[in-house]
């Protein structure tokens, strides 16, 4: 008979690796159960990318649960789009963004950008775009401090305090110094630093300065630990060790770091205590419930075979669209109507050019430093606030990896010493910026239940309807026209064409001009966290209202994105649910021993209180 586990996390990513690592420490027995396969090692992983080119094409995919990826969108000649793979899609416009179905979860090929949410983000509803969040940046900044020193995060405080207005203690350090400026950064700063531009929907220009990005990336201690957590453990000199070696710049990030300097769940996965055991391959196809409403565990497909575990607690951290597609075929949490309802990502306006000078492409993260001045203030009344992005990677993602310059070079008949020197200096001048705009709730835009197209398992796959509102369509605009100044202040030649066919299945048109988007991978909303359960999915510990043991962490408890990369939030939630489901689970069994000077309970009776 299988035991009965204290919790079971559905989803081994960001949100379920920290839980687990949480609940573990305090002597938790946990089951963790990824749907996706183990992963190779680093040095594998990177030797697969180089062979197959593609961000997915390193990892292994399971039949079983297969992985949206962004190669399954193409766009029309005449406009629209065809969706292929495991989401299928509605329109009218695509959800661009894929996801990762493996041990890490999309984790193993983020970005590693890690910026926090603005304060002004956690009140768009005030606004009058989207909603409010049930709590304020003041109730999150504490676990803020604590994601950071999990994922080892690299930034400088004064820096985002003057840049990004954010209220961080006086005497916080970050645990990692900043990574260091691309050539890139440092040439778009000296042309931009100090200048101004004018956002068409603000009354006052914008001042611009180049600020480094935080990163969840190695880089140099910054000094004597300051806190229990991974980067805690000191050396003889008294600094914190990171894990890992700093960064490298090897310019793989996405979908790999050869050298393990970026974070990914696998490293809080290194620290998870003997209670806490992983099972990949094993696809939850529903949670189970008694009559009451509470939940008694879950039922889960391993290599042809059915199981059904027990569990006192189960949190679901299977991310966004597989979290609300596992509630709705299991028919819970929907009381409010809400669930898979307000999926929301960073649509992201690419704009690419030549720089006047060589600017040292393809080396580094994909983007170390980026504008700050439009995510806040009162333009975003009216139109969606952006971050900008400075791109290092020359135009692989906007019009294609380098070999495309060639293939059109071979193509025109030019070849030897005329093909060196022409592609040295295009590639050696190309740059990018990428314009990653806010996307309020809305509940039209939401996952169902595509009941007529069976996953693999027979399970009915999810399907998405989506949409860009007007608010979005505007903030678009101004990002456009802000891109157009900024290339005239660079000196730099606007190669940006959004040409109707299959590289821009998000092609859309605005007051007569052309727009087209990418999705950033930033998906949320799909169990909204609100404070009243006939509006939300979800409290604000992301404990599902209709069932008082279940819990629905990560992005889909949003209920706003701002203009940051979410990983961090994401990670600062699930450390704030974990603090709760240990409460919930000592209500639950009375602790026999606790272990001395620890605070962890130990030796638990598995009977409910």
């Amino acid at each position: 008979m299988s035991p009965r586990w204290d919790a079971v996390v559905v989803g081994a990513g960001f949100a379920g690796s920290l839980v687990a690592e949480r609940l573990g420490a305090q002597g938790w027995r946990v089951l963790v159960l990824e749907a996706g396969p183990p992963v190779p090692g680093a040095a594998a992983t990177a030797s697969a990318f180089r062979a197959g080119g593609a961000p997915f094409a390193p990892y292994p995919q399971s039949p079983d649960a297969p992985s949206p990826g962004p190669g399954d969108l193409a766009g029309h000649l005449d406009g629209g789009f065809t969706a292929t793979g495991h989401l299928t899609q509605y329109g009218p416009l695509p959800y661009a963004s894929g996801y990762l179905r493996v041990n890490g979860g999309t984790g193993m090929l983020w970005t590693g950008l890690t910026p926090r949410m603005h304060p002004e983000d956690f009140r768009t509803g005030d606004l009058g775009q989207g909603r409010n969040w049930p709590i304020g940046y003041d109730e999150l900044e504490p676990y803020y401090r604590q994601a950071e020193q999990e994922l080892g995060v690299a930034a400088d405080a004064d820096q985002q305090r003057a840049a990004v207005g954010l209220p961080l203690p006086a005497d916080y350090a970050f645990p990692m110094s900043t990574i260091a400026p691309s050539h890139l950064d440092r040439q778009v700063a000296r042309a931009l630093d100090g200048r101004t531009v004018r956002d068409p929907a603000e009354t006052e220009e914008a001042r611009l300065a180049v600020v480094p990005t935080p990163h969840a990336r190695n880089g140099l201690p910054t000094g004597p630990a300051r806190s229990a957590g991974p980067l805690a453990a000191a050396d003889p000199a008294g600094q914190a060790n990171p894990i890992g070696p700093p960064c490298a710049g090897s310019a793989s990030c996405v979908p790999v770091c050869p050298t393990g300097a970026k974070y990914t769940p696998l490293r809080t996965q290194g620290r998870w205590a003997p209670t806490v055991e992983l099972r990949t391959d094993a696809v939850v196809t529903r949670v189970l419930a008694d009559g009451t409403g509470r939940i008694t565990g879950v039922e889960f497909r391993s290599r042809g075979a059915v199981h059904r575990v027990a569990a006192d607690l189960v949190v679901l951290a299977a991310h966004a669209i597989e979290n609300a597609r596992l509630l709705l075929l299991s028919d819970l949490a929907d009381r409010s109507g809400q669930v898979g309802r307000n999926l929301m990502d960073h649509p992201a306006l690419l704009t690419w050019g030549l720089m006047p000078r060589p600017v040292g492409p393809y080396r580094g993260p994909g983007s170390t430093s980026g504008l700050e001045a439009f995510r806040f203030g009162p333009a975003r009344v009216r139109r969606a606030p952006f971050r900008i992005e400075i791109g290092n990677w020359g135009w692989s993602w906007a019009a294609g990896p380098p070999q495309v310059e060639v293939e059109q070079l071979l193509a025109a008949g030019v070849r030897g010493k005329e093909l060196r020197d022409r592609l040295g200096d295009r590639l050696g001048r190309q740059f990018s910026l990428q314009f990653e705009l806010e996307q309020p709730a809305d509940p039209a835009n939401r996952v169902v239940l595509d009941r007529d197209r069976l996953d693999p398992l027979g399970l009915p796959s999810p399907a998405v309807h989506y949409d860009l509102s007007e608010y979005v369509r505007r903030g678009m605009a101004s990002a456009r026209a802000v891109s157009d100044q900024l290339f005239d202040l660079l000196g730099a030649e606007d190669h940006t064409r959004y040409e109707a066919g299959p590289r821009w299945p998000g092609r859309l048109e605005h007051d007569g001009r052309a727009y087209a988007y990418r999705g950033a991978g930033h998906a949320g909303g799909t169990h909204i966290m609100g404070d009243a359960p006939g509006t939300s999915v979800v409290d604000h510990w992301q404990r599902c209202w209709d069932h008082p043991n279940l819990y629905a962490v990560g992005c889909g408890s949003m209920p706003s994105l701002g203009t940051s990369n979410p990983s961090l939030t994401m990670a600062a939630l699930a450390l704030r649910s974990a603090d709760r489901i240990h409460h919930d689970l000592l209500a639950l069994h009375r602790p026999a021993i606790l272990g001395a000077g620890s605070g962890r309970a130990a030796d638990l009776s598995t009977e409910s209180s």
